[in-house]
């Protein structure tokens, strides 16, 4: 896929002689279904851009992950000072002010849908947000998303997502009944296109994919060989490429997320192997992200954001020198070699 150059510093927006660029669409769901509403997101810098699928969007490819900004992740990871409230809010505008335009939450993500809508109220037309729905049955959807709206404080969502513990629990078959909810929410106006998630689960992903009904998928696709709380299979790792390959096939556009590993590679790395060699951790993220950003099938870095100064971090991994170097094969060999033998990650289950 080609890059349009176009960033940022850490200081707000610098127009280059290429000038801004500006991002509008109007597309069209399936046959039948009535199209989104025009939008105009516009950015500027060097930030590499990529298409987003099908979806008529280009965006700068570092995204705001929102899962890493609940007060419970924080405590969960032993991990000191956490941001404030407030301090989270600004963190979410300071992300837009640097050139990031994806904002991905999700409404079982505690606070996080409140931190970003507050955070991106007053500029909600120069943004794309994405949520998830994670309910037990198709008629509880509505009110899921009606939440997600209210809590945001937002007339619309740009991507509602089928959040991926639903695949898990229900599969193929339990998850098309929901996504028939969210195609008339579609139809509304009250969201703008659909995707789903996953974690693991990447055979009944591949059947949501291979159906052609979804605009995104939002998939683990980092260098560690984990979900969330599960390690994968040789044969998990198949079937994650083959949800991959389909969904470019199908031009979807595709989102990395867990690039850092879950918890592997960044803040907490320190406490994964606390007798590694510091300066060696100090490079993992840009080692991580440029694994992905290798991939040229790759739409968006979903990354979580935790303290103030990571979107500042990742956006000047992005721009510098992407090439992968062995160096950095070296080193994400290495590190995640020890860090799969650690007690926590050998008491995830292998899927």
């Amino acid at each position: 896929m080609e890059r349009t150059p176009d960033t940022v510093d850490r200081r707000g927006f610098i127009k280059t002689t290429l000038g801004a660029a500006t991002v509008s669409a109007l597309a069209a769901g399936p046959a039948g279904t009535a199209p989104a509403a025009k939008k105009e997101i516009t950015y500027s810098g060097k930030i590499p851009v990529r298409k987003f699928g099908k979806t008529g969007y280009s965006f700068p490819i570092i995204g705001h992950g929102g899962s890493a900004m609940m007060a419970k992740e924080y405590s969960y990871y032993g991990l000191d000072n956490p941001p404030s409230p407030e301090d989270r809010i600004k963190m979410v505008r300071d992300a837009y002010d640097l050139g990031v335009r994806y904002f991905d939450t999700a409404r079982i993500y505690q606070e996080s849908e409140e931190l970003m809508g507050k955070g991106l109220k007053d500029i909600r037309d120069k943004v794309f947000i994405a949520s998830k729905v994670m309910v037990p049955t198709p008629d509880k959807v509505r009110a899921s998303v009606e939440m997600s709206l209210k809590t945001m404080q937002t007339d619309y969502i740009d991507l509602m997502q089928i959040h991926g513990p639903m695949i898990e629990q229900h599969g193929y078959e339990g998850c098309m009944p929901q996504f028939e909810e969210l195609a008339k929410l579609r139809d509304e106006g009250l969201i703008h296109f659909i995707g789903i998630t996953g974690h693991n689960k990447f055979e009944e992903m591949y059947k949501l994919i291979a159906s052609g009904n979804f605009d995104s998928v939002l998939i683990e696709y980092g260098y560690f060989k984990k979900g969330y709380n599960t390690r994968h299979s040789d044969a998990m790792l198949e079937w994650r490429e083959n949800c991959v390959a389909k969904a470019h096939e199908q031009d979807m556009a595709i989102i990395a997320m867990k690039v850092l590993g879950a918890w592997i590679f960044n803040h907490n790395a320190k406490n994964v192997l606390p007798e590694y060699d510091a300066e060696a951790v100090k490079r993992l993220p840009a080692a991580a992200i440029r694994w992905v950003m290798n991939d040229p099938r790759i739409s968006m870095l979903n990354i979580g954001v935790s303290y103030p100064g990571d979107v500042a971090e990742n956006i000047r991994i992005a721009t510098g020198d992407t090439t992968l170097t062995n160096d950095d094969r070296v080193l994400l060999a290495d590190f995640s070699a020890k860090a799969y033998l650690t007690e926590r990650v050998q008491g995830f289950p292998v899927v």
